[in-house]
């Protein structure tokens, strides 16, 4: 084994790094896993749980902007329909991240239909004028921005992985409630 103190530090705690035999027999260990390792240090099950209810998040996100994009009326409202449209997009690209993710961790992604409002951080909210479409998709952004932080937290460095996945989906959340906002500034002038 090859220990290591950081540089940034007397007290941190050293770098240990696993002997090439001490890899080759940890890797022909539990093969069936796959992915999953003996290296593995986040709660598999607390994880895939949460992977879930974002999968759910995300789902309600791709359906509600997508009602909205259909729904969207009045004099602005082209261009934030294809918005709309593309946040959806995006939305249900992450929802297929996230289901991989569950898979590659030995879980079973959640698709079905009654579970996603019950599980999903974001509501589902129809809602009547295009004002008031920006406002509820600007909501669930900012709840997704808040739950994929806690969640990058919370795992630490336990699943780098699933908190790189989180990492990108993050960045593209802030960026559709920036763009969001913006509309809404732009339409109260």
């Amino acid at each position: 084994m090859i220990a290591k103190k950081s540089a940034s530090s007397a007290l941190a705690t050293p770098i240990v790094l696993t002997d090439t035999k001490t890899l080759r027999k940890h890797a022909r260990t539990g093969i069936q896993q796959g992915a999953v390792t003996t290296g593995y240090t986040g709660d598999r099950i607390k994880v895939l749980e949460l992977l879930n209810a974002s999968l759910a998040t995300e789902l309600v996100c791709v359906l509600r902007y997508r009602r909205h994009h259909f729904m969207a009326t009045g004099i602005n409202s082209k261009a934030i329909a294809d918005e709309f449209l593309e946040h959806s997009n995006q939305e249900l690209g992450h929802a297929d991240v996230i289901a991989k993710r569950i898979v590659q961790l030995g879980g079973e992604p959640n698709f079905a239909p009654d579970d996603l409002t019950k599980y999903s951080h974001a509501e589902y909210i129809e809602c009547e004028t295009l004002v008031d479409m920006i406002k509820e998709n600007v909501v669930a952004e900012r709840i997704a921005i808040d739950s994929y932080r806690e969640f990058i937290v919370y795992l630490g460095l336990n699943d780098p992985t699933t908190s790189l996945m989180l990492q990108r989906i993050l960045a593209v959340e802030e960026e559709h409630a920036d763009e969001l906002a913006d509309f809404l500034v732009t339409m109260s002038r």
